[in-house]
Parts: structure tokens; C-alpha cells; sequence
């Protein structure tokens, strides 16, 4: 699957978040869906103390993350996983859990079934990455996840179900001229309410890229 720009920027969001924590150390990620690895290699560029664990459910995706880890500096902090995230058993809470799940539920399929996988929700509804976090996360863990912006009430209520409150929020246009399309969010199991929103434009009016994504950005991208 291609590198999309929203995936380069949660992760890059979610890793400086992860940074900035106030308990460093040997902790512990899961990255659910991790596909190629993008996210899992982001948040080890800035969180080199974290062990992480990517999960995968389609076989050549797998592949190409083990590929992509080993051609890095990075690849004894990074093991990748082969399975169904929903019934895997891990063995261990994750100090932090981050997702850029599947996004579409009851929509248009493609004619490429790899691509019904990492769009379509079949093999992980909402409600299954719920409760997959749930059973995952450490009582004191946070969790990511990076989701469309038109699914938000549905959303909002369905975590609220699930009891995973979330703390920040961070809405995504592609330029200010455009309406959110993605969502950013970061939670817990004991988080109260939401204490932060905020936005960001990739693109300003000139189609440049705005400051706030180059500093998001500035350590990933090339000739930034």
C-alpha cells in the first residue's frame, strides 16, 4: 500500500506525543494494522527506548514490514507480527497502542481484495479495535488512532460506549480553504474529559506546505 501523507502525519504526531511523555523507559507499543511498518518505523526514529510490536493480518503486508525493519537502524526494537489482531494473543500489556485502522464500513469495495482489507472493516470493525485496545492497554496506557473526520459522532459515541475517553484531538484539513477530513485522537482507560482540540492544514493557499506540518515533518521527510 502506498504512503499517504495523513499516515506520515499521525505518526509523526503520535511519536512526539509519545516523546513527550513524562515516563520514558523500556515501555512497550502496539502498532494494530501496521501494514508496511510506516508508523512502527516513525515512532522508533523518535522513541528509540520503546520496544514496538506490529500486527498484520495480510501475509505480504507482514512481509514487507520485516523487509522494510531490517533495512534500518532499528530492527532489534521493532518485531513483526503475522495474525489477526482481534484474536492474538500478545501476551503483555502495551504501555501505548497506536492504529490507522480501516476506515470504511458499508462502502463501495474495490476490485483489489488487499485493498478491501486496509480500507474496509471487515476483518476489524470499530467496535473490535475497541475492544482490542481494551484488553491490550495497560491501565496507565494511552492509545492513537487516526480516523475519518464524516464518521466523528459516530465515533465519539462508540468510544464513549467502550469507555476509552478521549483526551486531545487534532483535526486535519488538507489546506484552510477545505472542511476536516481526518481526525487524530489520543485516549486512555482513565482519561477524563477531553482537554484539547486543535487543527492543522497540510497546505496553505499556495499549495506550500503550512509551518506547523514542516515541523511535524522536518525529521521524516527528505529535502524538507
Amino acid at each position: 500500500m502506498k504512503v499517504t501523507t495523513d499516515a506520515c502525519l499521525f505518526g509523526a504526531w503520535a511519536a512526539k506525543e509519545i516523546h513527550n511523555r513524562a515516563d520514558q523507559g523500556n515501555k512497550h507499543i502496539l502498532d494494530l494494522g501496521a501494514g508496511t511498518g510506516l508508523l512502527s518505523l516513525i515512532i522508533a526514529q523518535a522513541n528509540p527506548s520503546y520496544i514496538i510490536d506490529g500486527i498484520d493480518i495480510d501475509e505480504e503486508c507482514y512481509e514487507q514490514a520485516k523487509e522494510n525493519t531490517e533495512g534500518t537502524g532499528w530492527k532489534g526494537k521493532i518485531n513483526n507480527l503475522h495474525g489477526d489482531a482481534g484474536s492474538f494473543v500478545f501476551g503483555k500489556k502495551y504501555d501505548v497502542i497506536i492504529s490507522n485502522p480501516p476506515f470504511y464500513e458499508n462502502e463501495l469495495r474495490s476490485e483489489n481484495e488487499k485493498k478491501n482489507i486496509a480500507h474496509h472493516s471487515e476483518h476489524l470493525s470499530m467496535v473490535d479495535l475497541c475492544r482490542t485496545i481494551k484488553n491490550n492497554l495497560s491501565d496507565s496506557g494511552i492509545f492513537f488512532l487516526l480516523l475519518p473526520y464524516k464518521r466523528k459522532a459516530e465515533i465519539d459515541e462508540l468510544l464513549k460506549k467502550e469507555n476509552l475517553p478521549v483526551s486531545k484531538r487534532l483535526l486535519v484539513r488538507q489546506t484552510d480553504n477545505h472542511t476536516y477530513f481526518r481526525m487524530m485522537i489520543a485516549g486512555s482507560l482513565k482519561a477524563s474529559d477531553l482537554s484539547m482540540e486543535y487543527e492543522i492544514a497540510i497546505k496553505d493557499g499556495n499549495q506550500q506546505y503550512t509551518p506547523e506540518f514542516r515541523a511535524l515533518l522536518k525529521d521524516y521527510y527528505l529535502n524538507f
